[in-house]
Protein backbone atom coordinates (compact mmCIF):
# COMPACT_ATOMS: atom_id res chain seq x y z
CA UNK A 1 0.00 0.00 0.00
CA UNK A 2 2.00 2.99 -1.47
CA UNK A 3 -0.83 5.50 -0.32
CA UNK A 4 0.59 5.38 3.52
CA UNK A 5 4.39 5.91 2.01
CA UNK A 6 4.45 9.04 -0.01
CA UNK A 7 6.64 10.92 2.42
CA UNK A 8 9.65 12.39 0.70
CA UNK A 9 13.11 11.75 2.04
CA UNK A 10 13.52 15.83 2.20
CA UNK A 11 10.84 16.33 4.54
CA UNK A 12 12.13 13.48 6.56
CA UNK A 13 15.35 15.41 6.86
CA UNK A 14 13.68 18.85 7.38
CA UNK A 15 12.70 17.15 10.98
CA UNK A 16 14.17 19.69 13.54
CA UNK A 17 17.52 18.00 15.46
CA UNK A 18 17.33 16.26 18.96
CA UNK A 19 19.10 18.48 21.27
CA UNK A 20 20.85 16.86 24.06
CA UNK A 21 19.08 16.93 27.54
CA UNK A 22 22.43 18.85 29.37
CA UNK A 23 22.43 21.45 26.74
CA UNK A 24 19.07 22.47 27.11
CA UNK A 25 18.49 22.53 30.54
CA UNK A 26 18.62 26.30 31.45
CA UNK A 27 19.98 27.89 34.64
CA UNK A 28 16.49 28.51 36.24
CA UNK A 29 15.95 24.68 35.63
CA UNK A 30 19.30 24.05 37.60
CA UNK A 31 18.44 26.16 40.45
CA UNK A 32 15.61 23.45 40.90
CA UNK A 33 17.37 20.77 41.04
CA UNK A 34 18.90 21.12 44.13
CA UNK A 35 16.13 21.66 47.23
CA UNK A 36 18.53 21.82 50.09
CA UNK A 37 21.94 20.34 51.24
CA UNK A 38 20.89 17.46 53.73
CA UNK A 39 22.81 18.17 57.19
CA UNK A 40 22.78 15.23 59.11
CA UNK A 41 25.49 13.36 61.18
CA UNK A 42 25.46 10.95 58.33
CA UNK A 43 26.35 13.63 55.76
CA UNK A 44 28.19 15.36 58.32
CA UNK A 45 30.43 12.23 58.25
CA UNK A 46 30.90 11.96 55.01
CA UNK A 47 31.88 15.38 53.59
CA UNK A 48 34.93 14.38 55.94
CA UNK A 49 35.55 12.08 52.75
CA UNK A 50 34.42 14.86 50.21
CA UNK A 51 31.09 13.00 50.06
CA UNK A 52 27.69 15.36 49.93
CA UNK A 53 24.36 14.92 50.33
CA UNK A 54 21.66 17.18 48.56
CA UNK A 55 17.84 16.85 48.49
CA UNK A 56 16.70 16.73 44.92
CA UNK A 57 14.01 17.48 42.63
CA UNK A 58 11.81 14.09 42.05
CA UNK A 59 12.59 14.54 38.28
CA UNK A 60 15.86 15.28 38.79
CA UNK A 61 18.70 13.36 36.56
CA UNK A 62 22.48 12.89 37.31
CA UNK A 63 23.69 14.97 34.31
CA UNK A 64 21.42 17.90 35.68
CA UNK A 65 22.61 17.24 39.37
CA UNK A 66 26.46 17.67 38.32
CA UNK A 67 25.90 20.56 36.31
CA UNK A 68 23.95 21.92 39.16
CA UNK A 69 26.65 21.53 41.64
CA UNK A 70 29.98 23.01 38.78
CA UNK A 71 27.67 25.87 38.40
CA UNK A 72 26.58 26.97 41.95
CA UNK A 73 29.50 25.56 43.85
CA UNK A 74 31.96 25.75 41.16
CA UNK A 75 33.03 22.08 41.76
CA UNK A 76 33.19 19.40 38.94
CA UNK A 77 31.71 16.54 40.83
CA UNK A 78 33.79 13.01 40.06
CA UNK A 79 30.39 11.00 40.60
CA UNK A 80 26.77 11.15 41.34
CA UNK A 81 24.79 9.10 43.10
CA UNK A 82 20.79 9.11 44.05
CA UNK A 83 18.99 7.70 46.54
CA UNK A 84 15.00 6.80 46.48
CA UNK A 85 13.45 7.04 50.15
CA UNK A 86 10.41 5.52 50.69
CA UNK A 87 7.39 6.97 52.53
CA UNK A 88 6.69 5.03 56.04
CA UNK A 89 3.56 5.06 57.67
CA UNK A 90 3.90 6.70 61.71
CA UNK A 91 1.54 7.04 64.10
CA UNK A 92 0.65 9.67 66.60
CA UNK A 93 1.32 9.21 70.29
CA UNK A 94 -1.46 11.50 71.44
CA UNK A 95 -3.76 10.53 68.96
CA UNK A 96 -3.04 7.17 68.12
CA UNK A 97 -3.97 7.74 64.20
CA UNK A 98 -1.72 6.89 61.20
CA UNK A 99 0.06 8.95 58.77
CA UNK A 100 2.18 8.66 56.15
CA UNK A 101 5.89 10.90 55.86
CA UNK A 102 6.61 12.20 52.58
CA UNK A 103 9.13 10.23 50.32
CA UNK A 104 12.36 12.00 48.88
CA UNK A 105 15.43 11.81 46.86
CA UNK A 106 18.68 12.48 48.01
CA UNK A 107 22.23 12.53 45.71
CA UNK A 108 25.50 11.53 47.14
CA UNK A 109 28.09 14.05 44.82
CA UNK A 110 31.48 12.89 45.51
CA UNK A 111 34.29 15.26 44.52
CA UNK A 112 37.94 14.72 43.63
CA UNK A 113 40.00 13.84 47.37
CA UNK A 114 41.16 17.52 48.63
CA UNK A 115 37.63 19.29 47.14
CA UNK A 116 35.56 21.06 49.61
CA UNK A 117 31.53 22.67 49.42
CA UNK A 118 30.72 25.70 51.63
CA UNK A 119 27.04 24.54 52.95
CA UNK A 120 26.41 27.44 54.94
Amino acid sequence: MALFNRKKKEEAKEATPVVANEAAVSSADLSRVLVRPRITEKATIASGMSVYVFDIAPRATKPQIAQAVERFYKVKPRKVTIVNTKPTTTRSMRTGRQGMTEGSRKAYVHLKKGETITIV
